[in-house]
């Protein structure tokens, strides 16, 4: 073995002195190419006629109260597949690593990595055949206390005593859009509080209306309310909603805005009536329209979408004329709703997701079907891409959004021979895809919107 290599465990303490990053764990990992780096609201910028970029970065693991706004040269730009199969355009960084006494320059992506359990990756290409990994064993080069840690960062901590008490309504506490809402407000110094729906209920009165909380503590002085519900909860979960608009709490989508939001069939009529253009969609009750039903749509293929489906669950592609009837009647027969449309086969598998907050376009991606798949949705195995929507898309999403009184929503849309359709306007869109395919804040957009509500400034 050379004399000049440094043997490192699978985990070891790292910095990056021209971030002005003392201390940071890393995951060592020589089956990876690239390094990574925890970081948020990335944003490119001009410094002397040369690209930059500025971000964030909460260096300790699980604490969002130290904050590192940090800035670096921007040397490339690229689509990397991260773990959980998304494709993400990430930005590239050159600078100094140290690890022990040695020092040397490295190139990494910026990525959020809230979801990992480290904040930095050090994959081979940063090694460049100085290191040797032994995965057996972990910081062989010391470790950093959490004492230490504190001390090191000390000056870096965000109070803000002027800060909301905002509740976020919603079923799963570690859902990622949930744990992003969660972690964006108290990044921004702000109470926050996961209030779980099922163990929410009410008391109805004039004077003095209440919501308690498992077993009695009453839900009281929330200055905001962020409502995530589930569809198989939505009666319930508006009602909470309601109750707590009743209470003078600032909800950031209202019960009625949710509630016509989750009926399909009222929210395409409303979008119609907003002038908004939808793909040619037909509805009927009685078995015997069936054939009638799938000429209105301009026959086979076509789409058969149950009203109360979601994440694409509930819609099924009938490519033939038998396969419709067959697949409408069987609908039927279950007495459940159902809407046919007709199919953009030109769309060729794909979609566009705009994110709505306050009347604004925060991002947009394209979602791509699986190969044999003619969904794009994530959940059923989509990949999600960045794509600049035109100035058209950009004005139906918004349009449909204030159609539907919705200030956080997720808008599909989807290109068509006759120009853009929207396909259905979401009232709670996942995070997840969306955030890892542009990097955006966008679970702080979401709190900003409260602020601005508020007339707060940060």
């Amino acid at each position: 073995m050379s004399q000049n290599k440094i043997v490192l465990g699978s985990e070891e303490w790292c910095a990056f002195p021209e971030l002005g990053l003392p201390a940071i764990k890393a995951r060592v990992d020589s089956g990876a190419k690239t390094s990574a780096l925890h970081a948020i609201n990335i944003a490119p910028f001009i410094k002397e006629g040369e690209n930059w970029v500025k971000f964030d970065i909460n260096p300790i693991q699980n604490n969002l109260k130290t904050i590192i706004h940090c800035e670096a040269k921007l040397i490339d730009k690229r689509i990397v597949k991260s773990s959980s199969g998304f494709r993400e355009q990430r930005y590239v960084i050159q600078t100094n690593l140290k690890i022990g006494n040695d020092k040397w320059e490295i190139e990494m992506t910026l990525t959020n990595r809230d979801s990992m359990g480290f904040r930095m990756l050090l994959g081979r290409e940063a090694m460049s055949g100085r290191i040797l990994v032994d995965p057996e064993q972990k910081y062989l080069l010391g470790l950093t206390s959490a004492e230490n840690l504190k001390d090191l960062y000390t000056n870096y901590s965000v109070t803000n005593t002027n800060g909301l008490r905002i509740g976020l309504l919603a079923s799963n506490p570690d859902l990622y859009s949930n744990r992003r809402i969660m972690e964006a407000g108290e990044m921004r110094g702000h109470q926050m509080h996961f209030l779980n729906i099922k163990e929410c209920y009410m008391k109805l009165d004039a004077d003095k209306p209440e919501i308690h909380y498992r077993g009695g503590k009453i839900l009281d002085n929330f200055d905001a309310i962020i409502p995530r519900i589930r569809p198989s909860i939505t009666f319930y979960g508006c009602a909470l909603t309601r109750q707590f608009q009743a209470m003078k709490v600032y909800c950031l989508n209202s019960a009625a805005a949710i509630t016509q939001s989750r009926d399909k069939l009222f929210s395409l009529q409303l979008l119609l009536r907003n002038g908004i253009d939808i793909p040619t969609t037909g509805f009927a009750n009685s078995p015997l329209d069936t054939d009638d039903l799938i000429k209105m749509v301009g026959g086979p293929p076509l789409i058969v979408k149950l009203l109360e489906g979601t994440q694409g669950k509930g819609v099924v592609l009938a490519e033939t004329k038998k396969a419709s009837e067959s697949v409408i009647n069987a609908f039927k027969s279950l007495n459940a709703n159902i809407l046919v449309q007709e199919f953009i086969k030109e769309a060729d598998g794909k979609d566009l997701r705009l994110f709505i907050v306050d009347g604004k376009v925060v991002a947009a991606i394209q979602r791509e079907a699986a190969p044999g798949e003619f969904r794009a949705n994530i959940h059923m195995g989509g990949t999600a891409s960045i794509i600049k929507p035109t100035a058209d898309e950009k004005r139906i999403a918004i349009k449909a959004a204030k159609a539907m009184d919705l200030k956080v929503a997720g808008v599909d849309i989807i290109r068509s021979s006759k120009g853009p359709l929207l396909l259905e306007v979401n009232s709670s869109p996942g995070l997840e895809g969306i955030e890892g395919a542009t990097n955006k804040d966008i679970a702080g957009e979401m709190i900003k919107a409260i602020e601005k509500n508020f007339k707060l400034k940060k």
